[in-house]
């Protein structure tokens, strides 16, 4: 019976000192705050050269020579490609020799002028002739030109579609020619974004906007955007913007794909700790306590999301106290004890950029 008397005992004042250590914990508590701060936000964009034109043939013939390869650096005016001149040179030689014997007509013609022998209208006849000669030799040597099909900038060679002695047709496309120099990056902004995008220029002028490439890496050269087009998509509510980055490397190409990263500016925004907040089935809540200490869990929806805070769009107010750990020990209407930290003085120690 002393036994049992003293087992009942020690278990009756553990459990009481039990009971009051949890009566006495303490929690920490915060505040919403409101403040401007700015992020980092990514946009899906397309990555295209600012020159990427087709190269097609501008006369007929067989394709005779083939001087680049595809994936070539090529310099302006390097020869690309030659279709076959044969009949091009005959046809030169036949004009010029006609250019030739019309301009010694011409001469004995001015000659019996001179001598009153013809009329002034045989010899602007015969000087029309020369003329005419002349420009057929022109238009001759123009599509012997053509036969030689050069570079028209220093670029990088695409897929080759035609085989050494294909028959080529006027306007066949023979490959894609590519300045990589600079490359013109597009992506979609929404109508908010880009009203607060042109209340930045006006007040700090046009930002730097960095390219995250396809394998996670961040591109070595920022860029600028520097075109806006003209209107809103009525179907998506956004409108294009194109930023120009330099590509000494030659690293981007024509048609990749990536992420443009820009800094948006909020302003009065009411920020809180990531870890103030719970989720519950896909949604994010918060304990409110109020002011007879008691804890409300709450829905908030989350408008931005940068590294260890939240902005919140709705369900919170400034300087409504949330708390800040140990939302796992608690259950909504409990009343605790709390112990109070301003939130700035949270923030100082959170990833969080400010102005």
């Amino acid at each position: 019976m002393l036994a049992g008397s003293w087992a009942l005992l020690c278990h009756t004042g553990c459990k009481q000192k039990e009971e009051e250590k949890e009566a006495s914990t303490k929690f920490l508590v915060t505040s919403a705050i409101k403040m401007d701060t700015a992020y980092t936000k990514a946009y899906v964009c397309q990555i295209r050269s600012i020159r990427n034109i087709e190269v097609r043939a501008q006369e007929k013939g067989y394709l005779q020579g083939i001087y680049v390869d595809e994936g070539q650096f090529v310099k302006a005016g390097q020869l690309m490609f030659k279709i076959m001149p044969t009949i091009y040179e005959a046809e030169a030689n036949k004009a010029e020799a006609e250019a030739k014997a019309t301009e010694i007509e011409l001469q004995n013609t001015k000659a019996l002028a001179d001598r009153n022998v013809v009329s002034k209208n045989e010899l602007a006849m015969a000087n029309a002739k020369f003329e005419k000669a002349k420009a057929e030799l022109a238009l001759a040597k123009a599509h012997l030109a053509f036969t030689e099909i050069r570079a028209p900038f220093d670029g990088i060679i695409d897929k080759l579609h035609l085989k050494l002695g294909s028959l080529v047709g006027e306007g066949d496309l023979l490959t894609t020619l590519s300045d990589n120099s600079h490359m013109w990056v597009y992506f979609n902004v929404s109508e908010p974004e880009y009203l607060n995008y042109e209340a930045t220029v006006k007040s700090q002028g046009k930002p730097k906007v960095n390219l995250l490439m396809a394998n996670k890496e961040l591109f070595k050269q920022p860029g600028i955007v520097e075109t806006i087009e003209g209107e809103f998509d009525n179907e998506t509510g956004n409108i294009a913007f194109r930023a120009t980055f330099p590509n000494p490397e030659k690293l981007l190409r024509h048609g990749e794909t990536g992420s443009i990263l820009m800094e948006a500016q909020l302003k009065d925004a009411v920020v809180i700790p990531q870890k103030a907040t719970m989720e519950i089935m896909d949604k994010k809540y918060v304990y409110v306590v109020n002011k007879d200490n008691v804890v409300k869990l709450r829905p908030i929806t989350i408008d931005v999301e940068m590294p260890d805070i939240y902005v919140v769009k709705s369900g919170l107010n400034e300087n409504e106290k949330i708390l800040l750990e140990g939302l796992r020990k608690v259950k909504d209407n409990d009343k605790i004890e709390y112990d109070y930290e301003e939130p700035r003085s949270v923030i100082a120690h959170l990833k969080i950029p400010t102005e």
